[in-house]
């Protein structure tokens, strides 16, 4: 596909009432959107299939589903660590700091995240500092022996002596580490839940309450969590 057949398979996929929530929200950094939800999107991105130079393409429009798209048919091992440090500077609309780093986008799987992620972590720039936690979400979620149960701990060990300082939004982000790394064994689950109810429930939605408190306690007790690391 070219981007021309991008913004046409879009276009026939336009959702009314995205768009109006979509407007409603004020700040779009100037972007349009067709109000396609993410599962949509998915689905979408996997019929136009890895394309690392129509990612980079559609991440130069001026339309948020186009961006979506490009993060998530991106090629892992094409991507440089400058493109995305260009990107990371420009995510800070809608769900994209959430996409860029998760939600099975590609940098996760590039070879150069962990490392990136390492570094990120440390910095005081707020889309930087919450993509690092996004990484960390999707490799607790991994077998791999680079990420280990020290690793795990560790940033544990972090998120536990910063979270009550950050915005709400680095909160959540830190939040989904803390949930992904809590289901992994038995004694990261402990640890994890020992930081959740220190927090409490996240408000992340003032405004309007539409959506609830993320409470990563309850997530992390749930029957299905006990029954995977055989916690009574």
């Amino acid at each position: 596909m070219n981007i021309s057949d991008v913004f046409t398979l879009l276009e026939s996929n336009q959702n009314d009432r995205g768009i109006k929530h979509w407007q409603a929200m004020g700040s779009t950094g100037g972007l349009s959107s067709y109000g396609i939800g993410l599962t949509v999107l998915r689905k979408l991105a996997k019929k136009i299939g890895r394309d690392h130079q129509l990612a980079q393409a559609l991440w130069q429009t001026d339309c948020y589903d186009a961006k979506v798209i490009g993060l998530l048919i991106d090629e892992p091992k094409a991507m440089t660590e400058a493109q995305v440090e260009a990107q990371v500077e420009d995510i800070n609309i809608g769900m994209l700091t959430h996409i860029f780093s998760s939600c099975d986008a590609t940098l996760p799987k590039a070879p150069f995240a962990f490392e990136l992620a390492n570094k990120w972590l440390d910095s005081e720039n707020e889309s930087r500092k919450r993509s690092a936690y996004g990484l960390i979400y999707e490799f607790s979620k991994s077998k791999s022996k680079k990420y280990s149960d020290e690793f795990f701990e560790q940033c544990l060990t972090r998120i536990d002596n910063e979270i009550l300082t950050q915005s709400t939004w680095v909160k959540m982000s830190m939040a989904g580490a803390i949930m992904g790394i809590g289901k992994r064994t038995k004694a990261l689950n402990q640890h994890a839940l020992k930081i959740a109810n220190k927090v409490g429930p996240i408000d992340f939605n003032e405004k309007d309450g539409k959506c609830d408190p993320f409470d990563v306690a309850k997530h992390l007790t749930s029957d299905y969590v006990k029954q995977k690391l055989v916690i009574k």
